[in-house]
């Protein structure tokens, strides 16, 4: 079995709550992503940050941070799916590396890694820098016509959960 096709059956087991099972993946394969992500090879990183998220590791979210600092936007990419993943449950790995979603998200020289980073500052808190950030994005004329759809969806989300102090 490659690390894809563990990763796959990792986020089947996931969404049936096995949690044993999962768990068992989680150990066998925990080695592998840490080797798979250090690859001179970029799509095998890309496989390993990828990976990350469908195995619901959270204790690997320093290695996520060094996926979002990759060369490749491949990596970037995946990376920030299964940081978006690991914080559909609560703000904290977004809120950890919210500097770095915010250089992403402005600056990134690929379209799709810039989106990314906003879809997952969608799931951090509500502070009023990011929203100011996404604002600006969603403002852009020099930005693509979907960053800056997605980035004044997540500003206004974010807007609402902020209530009144925001």
């Amino acid at each position: 079995m490659t690390l894809a096709e563990a990763a796959a059956e990792a986020e089947r087991l996931a969404e049936q709550g096995a949690e044993t099972d999962l768990a068992r993946l989680r150990a066998q394969w925990g080695e592998e992503i840490e080797a798979a992500a250090r690859s001179g090879d970029y799509r095998e990183r890309a496989i390993a940050y990828r990976a990350i998220g469908q195995f619901r590791f959270r204790q690997k979210t320093e290695l996520l941070r060094r996926g979002l600092e990759d060369d490749s936007p491949a990596c970037r990419g995946s990376a920030l799916i299964s940081l978006e993943r690991l914080s559909r449950d609560g703000p904290q790995p977004v809120n950890q590396v919210r500097s770095v979603l915010h250089r992403l998200a402005s600056g990134d020289e690929n379209e799709a890694v810039r989106r990314l980073a906003v879809v997952c500052l969608r799931n951090g808190s509500p502070h009023r820098d990011t929203i100011g950030l996404l604002q600006g994005l969603a403002e852009d004329e020099r930005a693509g016509r979907e960053l800056r759809d997605v980035a004044a969806k997540v500003a206004q989300g974010l807007r609402r959960r902020a209530g009144p102090r925001g």
